[in-house]
C-alpha cells in the first residue's frame, strides 16, 4: 500500500499541470490541488481500501471541485461599493488563442480535453477520473472541440 505522503510527492507535478489546465491560473491550480489532496488525505485509508486508483480519485476530485468554484463563482454579488483591483501577475500562456479558447469553454469539457490531450488518458481513464460515462467523454470531447474550433475561427478573423 503507497502512503500519501509517497503519493503525493510522486504525482504533485503532474497535478499541478493538471490543476493549471482545468483552471486557467497556477495560482488557482495549486488551490485546487491543496483542496482536492486534503480531502483525500482524510480518506487516504479508505481509498486505497477501495481498490480504486488515486490519482483518477483525486482527479475527479479536482475536477468536481473545479466545477463547484466555477458555479459558485457565475453568481452574482450586490455590493454597495465597487471593490479595489489589485493586479493579478501575468500568466505566459495568457497571450495564447488556444489557451483562452481552451479557458471559454464549460469546466467539464475543459477538464475532458486536459485529460485526453495534455495527459494523454484513454477514454476510459477519464470517464473513471471524472466519474462519467465513456459516451460522456466522447460526446463532452466532440461538442468542446466543435466549440474550440470556431473560438479559433472567429479570433483568426478578427485579427
Amino acid at each position: 500500500m503507497v502512503d500519501f505522503e509517497e503519493f503525493v510527492r510522486a504525482s504533485l507535478p503532474g497535478l499541478l499541470r493538471y490543476g493549471h489546465a482545468l483552471t486557467g491560473s497556477p495560482h488557482d491550480a495549486a488551490d485546487l490541488v491543496q483542496t482536492a489532496l486534503e480531502k483525500v488525505g482524510s480518506r487516504w485509508t479508505k481509498v486505497m481500501r477501495q481498490g480504486s486508483d488515486p490519482l483518477a480519485y483525486v482527479r475527479r476530485s479536482m475536477a468536481n471541485a473545479h466545477v463547484s468554484r466555477w458555479r459558485r463563482r457565475r453568481r452574482e454579488v450586490l455590493v454597495d461599493d465597487v471593490p479595489d483591483r489589485g493586479v493579478a501577475p501575468a500568466d505566459r500562456m495568457d497571450g495564447e488563442p488556444l489557451w483562452q479558447a481552451l479557458a471559454q469553454l464549460p469546466p467539464r469539457q475543459r477538464a475532458v480535453l486536459v485529460l485526453r490531450y495534455y495527459e494523454d488518458l484513454s477514454e476510459a481513464e477519464i470517464a473513471a477520473a471524472l466519474g462519467i460515462s465513456q459516451g460522456t467523454v466522447k460526446s463532452q470531447a466532440s461538442k468542446a472541440m466543435a466549440k474550440l474550433r470556431t473560438i479559433v475561427a472567429v479570433e483568426g478573423e478578427q485579427r
